[in-house]
């Protein structure tokens, strides 16, 4: 079995371009000479990121879109195709957080969060899977692989991360069946999933990009306002980098690795949850290890926080 091998002129599709994650894997790309597509809910800073992509001397097309319509994704592989043809790597990484007890999400928080988060991915794998299946049948030499962005809590159930939860498990179980498609269909296209843990990105922010029409009537409940307090803290204060995951997923597609952790060692908790599956057992204590942490948040919720509600 053979698996891409990066090099100059190939073309990389990434979603969520213009920050986090998806900016320094268009970075990285850029580095080693790669044709970029990309896109961005943000037209600013999606503008700043292709200039400086192109500074690097690479070719770059960029289109402003919501990954969550089908339509917006539909453009950008229409785009792709008249400017590089298909591309051999396709990066579903465009993500957004929202946190609160799980019934206290409005049906506006599950359609953004899922829109993005899942719809997003289901999106990019529907029009740019394809292309590249029939690029691969064109040519027995022409190698292709897509990643999915997860996260850790794609294997795991965090208190008070409903939404993000739900989304994200949907991910690892949309890929690792992907993964399992493929192999009965080709050998030329692979695909991973990326499940990382805390690292420094914008996400803990991206209810500012919140379109109008799915943005709350209502204050944000004392449970939401804990858990972007609590995620805010916990991302800011990672100490893996994006680059660094950024360079994880490209040495994972050359070796045509599925999983990809940031956090290996978060692992334990994905084995304590496998274990109480098999064994029937009740859902163990996140906070065993630390149980001041639950109590720590069984307190903020029942007491209140003293925090601004979102905008």
């Amino acid at each position: 079995m053979s698996f891409l091998k990066l090099q100059a002129g190939q073309t990389a599709v990434i979603t969520g371009a213009a920050s986090g994650f998806g900016l320094e894997l268009a970075r990285l790309g850029a580095r080693k000479g790669l044709n970029l597509v990309i896109t961005d809910v943000q037209l600013e800073a999606l503008d700043a990121a292709t200039t400086e992509l192109q500074s690097m001397g690479v070719q770059v097309a960029a289109l402003r879109g919501d990954v969550s319509r089908n339509e917006d994704v539909h453009a950008l592989a229409e785009m792709c195709m008249e400017r590089f043809g298909a591309p051999n790597i396709v990066i579903n990484n465009a993500g957004v957080a929202h946190g609160g007890l799980i019934w206290e999400h409005s049906q506006r928080d599950w359609e953004w969060v899922l829109g993005v988060n899942l719809w997003g991915v289901i999106n990019g794998m529907r029009h740019f899977m394809p292309l590249m299946l029939d690029a691969a049948k064109q040519d027995p030499n022409w190698h292709g692989h897509m990643v999915n962005v997860a996260s850790m809590a794609g294997l795991v159930n965090t208190p008070n991360m409903g939404a993000y939860n739900v989304s994200k498990h949907a991910v690892v179980s949309l890929s690792e069946t992907m993964y399992q498609d493929l192999a009965l269909v080709s050998e030329q296209i692979h695909c991973s999933v990326l499940c990382p843990f805390f690292v420094p990105t914008s996400i803990h922010n991206s209810h500012l990009n919140r379109p109008t029409e799915l943005r709350s009537d209502s204050k944000p409940t004392v449970s939401q306002m804990v858990a972007h307090a609590t995620s805010t803290k916990a991302v800011t204060s990672g100490k893996v980098t994006a680059s660094d995951v950024a360079q994880m997923v490209y040495d994972a597609i050359e070796k045509g690795q599925f999983y990809i952790y940031s956090h290996p060692e978060a692992l334990a908790s994905v084995k304590t949850r496998l274990e109480d599956i098999v064994a029937g057992r009740n859902p163990s204590d996140p906070f065993a290890a630390k149980p001041e942490l639950g109590q720590q948040l069984r307190e903020a919720l029942k007491g209140g926080l003293k925090a601004a509600p979102q905008k």
